[in-house]
């Protein structure tokens, strides 16, 4: 069953972009997300929501390498809540928001 990941934490937009890079989950796209979508309070807070295929693959991903890489910078991990997910829907307005390669 697909769940939702909602993080939470203290990482300014520079150390979200140097996990970006570092992880490169845009690149090596991790099995199992569907959606990232990631924002900033106005006192620097991060705010992100994924959509996972399960728990267990987003857990694997984390583990194995979103994890390791805050652990080199020696970055507090976020707060993560995750729950099962009622409704899943993706628009075609979301194609102009994209990484592009």
């Amino acid at each position: 069953m697909p769940v939702l990941a909602i993080f939470t934490g203290a990482i300014s937009k520079e150390q979200y972009d140097t996990l970006r890079r570092e992880v490169n989950w845009e690149g090596n796209i991790p099995k199992g997300v569907m959606v990232h979508a990631v924002g900033f309070d106005p006192a620097g807070g991060i705010h992100v929501a994924d959509v996972w295929e399960s728990a267990e693959l987003l857990n694997e991903f984390v583990g194995s390498r979103l994890m390791p890489t805050f652990q080199k910078h020696g970055l507090q991990p976020p707060n993560v809540e995750v729950y099962p997910t009622h409704n899943v829907n993706s628009y075609s307005g979301i194609d102009a928001y994209k990484v592009k390669g």
